[in-house]
């Protein structure tokens, strides 16, 4: 099984993360704004659960934002681990040529 991962993949999804979580927040606020003419309709557990949810909803973004930050802290550290394996993969492979004789591997005609 062969993994091939650009190098600029980790850095592009922290990007596209990023957006998505002030985007979340955003959305969560719009819902509750477009609730707003639900609210006095609902009696009993409807009622009590629509009402927490309209005061519940700065909590709801803020944990959102909260729980994609996280996410966000999680892939910043795989890319830096990612590059920082490249580059060590590199240092290893090129101090290991340079302990090589080439000269020793070539077929010279007699």
């Amino acid at each position: 099984m062969k993994f091939d991962m650009g190098s600029q993949t980790l850095s592009q999804l922290t990007q596209q993360t990023s957006g998505a979580s002030q985007e979340l927040g955003a959305q969560v606020r719009l819902l509750a704004a477009a609730a707003e003419p639900l609210e006095g309709k609902f009696n009993g557990q409807g009622r009590v659960a629509f009402d927490q949810f309209k005061a519940r909803v700065d909590e709801i973004a803020v944990s959102l934002d909260a729980a994609l930050t996280a996410v966000l802290g999680g892939i910043r550290g795989q890319d830096q681990a990612f590059g920082q394996g490249d580059l060590q993969m590199a240092d290893a492979s090129r101090a290991t040529q340079g302990s090589i004789d080439f000269d020793a591997a070539k077929f010279n005609a007699r």
